[in-house]
């Protein structure tokens, strides 16, 4: 099941849009329940963002129909070309919103298809009442950085702190 959107997803007022440059047959769509296709094609695509191994389709499934978690994928045709996952949840000082694992395959970037994506998760931040929405990106990934400043975003001053579990000598101290 899934929340279908066309190629003007998130365009008019609001966040920026996709360039011109945006395939006519592009969609993007937030998805609730995974299907093995769509499993396959994030299997696909995942490992040209992380080294960690792509979910089950059990997972990605829970993770879709989690409450204030918007997994969405675009399509060109029958082919998913491009995924993101945003996070929306309530905090004491507001509402907030996270974008995580944006990848888009390699053979259709700089196709507007990344910025489709970013646009359509905009949306559904402001109309979950988010006043902002963070993201975080390695300085190595330069084209996805200059995506994120053309669609609008700044730069923060602050830290980036990470607590890893999975580094044995490492352990929360009181």
């Amino acid at each position: 099941m899934s929340d279908r959107q066309g190629p003007s997803a998130g365009r008019g007022a609001g966040p920026p849009t996709a360039p011109d440059a945006l395939p006519g047959d592009l969609v993007v769509e937030r998805v609730l329940e995974v299907t093995g296709a769509q499993a396959d094609a994030l299997g696909r695509l995942l490992p040209q963002l992380s080294d960690a191994p792509p979910p089950s389709r059990a997972a990605l499934s829970t993770m879709a129909a989690a409450p204030g978690c918007a997994l969405l994928l675009a399509s060109i045709g029958d082919t998913v070309v491009g995924s993101l996952t945003l996070v929306v949840f309530q905090i004491p000082t507001g509402m907030r919103a996270i974008v995580e694992d944006v990848v888009v395959d390699s053979a259709s970037r700089g196709r507007g298809v990344g910025s489709a994506l970013v646009a359509e998760a905009l949306e559904i931040a402001r109309a979950a009442g988010a006043r902002n929405v963070d993201l975080t990106s390695r300085p190595s990934r330069e084209a996805a950085n200059r995506l994120y400043a053309r669609s609008g975003f700044a730069r923060r001053e602050t830290n980036v702190w990470r607590f890893s579990f999975s580094t044995p000598e490492r352990t929360p101290r009181d």
